[in-house]
């Protein structure tokens, strides 16, 4: 594939030497000479100095024949302008990553629409959905960042005593905006379909708003204010920590978040009113000790820097949490955070590398990626005028049981869909999609 990467800082120059290795044809553009001339001596790529914002270096770079275009330079504002660009040029596809929470923030503004950009890519923000998923089960949908936050997929365990016990899920009455995505049961997991009949002990997937969400656990035997909540603390409340504590929610976990910044920990407190926001280090034993956290569920160590994680996590082992989860990046460190006692270790490039590689695509396909069971894909896909998906409602395409339309985005409105929905030319949607039908099912997606 042709790819053309803005910015060849720290993230830049890893993403095209990722893609080289991959044999990928990349071309990089940076204003910086000195960069420009690092990554012609060491990657195979073909490197360019200019302003990645500007029509005519972007024409330079051939951006018209472009695959995909990366805006991954070090200001927010470039990267959107630069692939705004690039899609308005003719780029198939275009990537922004930006920082600032506000460009992700699609009930103030939605960038990414306005831009028609494909997606915004956040590393502080995959790695706290990485972490949160591994509290909540490691083999869970991962749906927040395709739905931008709007949704969220919830597992439980079919109680004994449930209403939904021995019945089929075309019988069941859920709330409108709920749908189940997955049973699994006797380790095997499939997609959910009306004819499935629900047992006591599955393991079932909502996928919906978080207000339906907790609305329909009830049917499943789960009674939200008596369900004991675990402990979860997080060192550091920076964007990696705040998106940690927002995607668990504050009704199954008990949150406090430690910060050493005062102005930063009053942001905090309004942004997550039941969390306890503690205004202090991390890094001191007396701190972890007086504020409990070797009696916690969960430490998460996301303070920005990899030592301090490191410090933070071994000390939370030693008083005795139960789990200790870090943020590490340098590669170096690898074989060193097993070995002190840190039971999971997520990194910002690994991260960034499985999205950035699930976007490299054909056809109606933005992204994809498989769960960890190996049995199901996410795939987020545009409807294209004239396919087989506009013809007929959701329940009369040959879909049940190979694939399950999760969310559908118009018009900048992201919701669950219901079995007579119709998708039109412009929507995105997520599709759970059974392997095994991978092919036929993106057939009918694709012109």
């Amino acid at each position: 594939m042709r790819v053309l990467t803005l910015g060849a800082g720290t993230v830049g120059h890893w993403i095209a030497d990722m893609l080289c290795q991959r044999r990928h044809d990349v071309t990089v553009i940076d204003i910086d000479p000195e960069r420009v001339k690092q990554v012609n001596r060491e990657l195979d790529v073909r490197a360019i100095v200019g302003n990645a914002a500007q029509s005519t270096m972007l024409f330079q770079a051939d951006v018209c024949s472009a695959d995909i275009c990366l805006a991954v330079t070090g200001v927010d504002e470039v990267n959107v302008v630069a692939a705004s660009m690039a899609k308005a040029l003719g780029a198939r596809r275009s990537i922004a990553r930006v920082y600032a929470p506000a460009f992700r923030d699609a009930n103030t503004f939605d960038y990414q629409t306005h831009f028609g950009i494909d997606s915004l890519l956040s590393l502080e923000q995959l790695s706290a959905f990485e972490l949160a998923r591994a509290i909540r089960n490691p083999d869970s949908i991962p749906l927040e960042h395709f739905a931008r936050g709007q949704l969220e997929v919830y597992e439980l365990t079919v109680g004994k005593g449930s209403d939904v016990v021995d019945q089929k899920l075309s019988e069941l009455k859920f709330p409108r905006g709920i749908r189940i995505g997955s049973i699994a049961r006797e380790g095997r997991m499939w997609l959910a379909s009306g004819a499935d009949e629900l047992h006591a002990g599955d393991r079932v997937s909502l996928i919906g708003a978080p207000s339906d969400v907790n609305k329909a656990r009830g049917l499943f035997g789960v009674d939200v204010r008596k369900s004991k909540r675990q402990s979860v603390m997080i060192a550091g409340g920076g964007e990696t920590g705040y998106h940690v504590a927002n995607t668990l929610g504050s009704t199954d976990y008990r949150l406090t978040i430690l910060e050493q910044d005062s102005d930063r920990c009053g942001q905090l407190a309004k942004l997550l009113p039941d969390a306890n926001i503690v205004n202090a280090n991390a890094n001191r034993r007396s701190v972890l000790e007086d504020e409990g956290g070797g009696a916690v569920d969960y430490f998460v160590a996301c303070t920005g820097v990899d030592e301090s994680n490191i410090m933070a996590g071994v000390e939370a082992r030693e008083l005795g949490a139960r789990r200790v989860m870090a943020v590490v990046g340098r590669p170096d460190y690898a074989n060193v955070v097993g070995k002190l006692g840190i039971d999971r270790v997520v990194s910002e490039r690994d991260v960034g590398a499985r999205q950035v590689l699930g976007l490299l695509n054909e056809g109606a396909v933005i992204s994809k990626r498989r769960l960890p069971n190996g049995a199901i894909a996410v795939c987020e896909l545009e409807v294209v005028e004239g396919t087989k998906v506009t013809k007929a409602t959701l329940a009369e395409l040959p879909l049940s049981g190979r694939c399950l339309i999760a969310a559908i985005q118009r018009d900048s409105f992201i919701r669950v869909p219901t079995a007579n929905d119709q998708l039109r030319p412009g929507d995105t949607v997520v599709a759970l999609i059974d392997l095994e039908h991978l092919d036929d099912c993106l057939a009918l997606f694709n012109a």
